[in-house]
């Protein structure tokens, strides 16, 4: 099984950028394409804050960090994914656009084998692969935030991935990127979002109806079960429209109260406090 050299990546926030981060440095050849020149320009001075950061941080030397930059390249055409071996969607979490991208990649991307996978947290993958002329090549690859720290990543076959798919797709995420990969079903919320959800939609019903403050709830799972971090800071950092987007996702396939979106967390998404990004959520940020 030959390793894979040429990536490409659908969308630069903060999952796409972080992919494309740590494929860089090791050392990937890697197009990241996003809608308009703007958007490009401005995911290429995320990737590249984000090694500044690493390089302040001692995880990697300058060299390092100037070569992954060299090995990075950013374009708002999807034909110029054309060669590309994988491609990995991480555009926002949305049904519709999600489609769209897998039926334009289907059109561009020239290698029959080449792999197109989906960083999506929460839709069947199979709906997207069926989506293509190529439902063999398709799977989830589904990474964690922020990608270049956190280890894991979930690859889920559909019921129409080929067992060479899988293989291929494992042996990049472990083998190419470093990363731990465990395998999940093709069930909406996989395996951690199936059992983080309903525990993060506990939480804001807590607050919702005035049992526990979130600085409590928050201390409680740290000091109490040793959490790195309480439900309600991580419902910031992941994004409330991010979290809203998955759980509506997770009951529309299940129709289970405990999936239900709060509408605390409606509300919240509708008046903009998404979290750490829009600099107010469970708690105020620092711009």
């Amino acid at each position: 099984m030959s390793d894979i050299s040429r990536l490409g990546i659908v969308g630069c926030g903060l999952m796409g950028s972080g992919i494309a981060e740590v494929a860089a440095l090791r050392g990937l050849d890697v197009t990241v394409a996003e809608s308009t020149p703007e958007l490009a320009a401005a995911g290429r001075e995320r990737v590249t804050a984000s090694l500044d950061r690493g390089l302040r941080r001692g995880k990697f030397g300058a060299a390092e960090r100037d070569q992954a930059l060299t090995r990075l390249s950013f374009t708002h055409d999807l034909g110029d994914l054309a060669d590309r071996q994988i491609v990995i969607e991480a555009v926002a979490e949305n049904r519709e656009m999600k489609l769209d991208v897998f039926r334009q990649l289907d059109k561009v991307v020239t290698d029959p084998e080449a792999i197109l996978a989906t960083n999506t947290s929460s839709i069947p993958v199979v709906d997207l692969a069926v989506a293509t002329g190529r439902p063999a090549q398709v799977v989830g690859l589904h990474f964690f935030n922020p990608v270049p720290v956190q280890k894991l990543v979930e690859v889920i076959p559909a019921l129409t991935t080929a067992a060479d798919t899988v293989n291929r797709a494992r042996a990049f995420a472990a083998g190419q990127l470093g990363k731990e990969v465990i395998q999940a079903p093709d069930r909406s919320g996989f395996v951690v979002n199936a059992l983080l959800v309903p525990y993060l939609l506990a939480a804001i019903r807590m607050v919702e109806s005035g049992a526990a403050r979130p600085e409590d709830i928050d201390s409680g799972m740290k000091l109490g079960c040793a959490h790195p971090m309480g439900p309600l800071r991580l419902l910031d950092l992941i994004g409330l429209d991010t979290a809203q987007a998955v759980a509506d996702s997770m009951y529309d396939e299940f129709k289970e109260p405990l999936y239900a979106a709060p509408p605390l967390l409606q509300r919240m998404v509708a008046a903009g406090h998404l979290g750490r990004k829009s600099g107010r959520g469970f708690y105020a940020y620092e711009a």
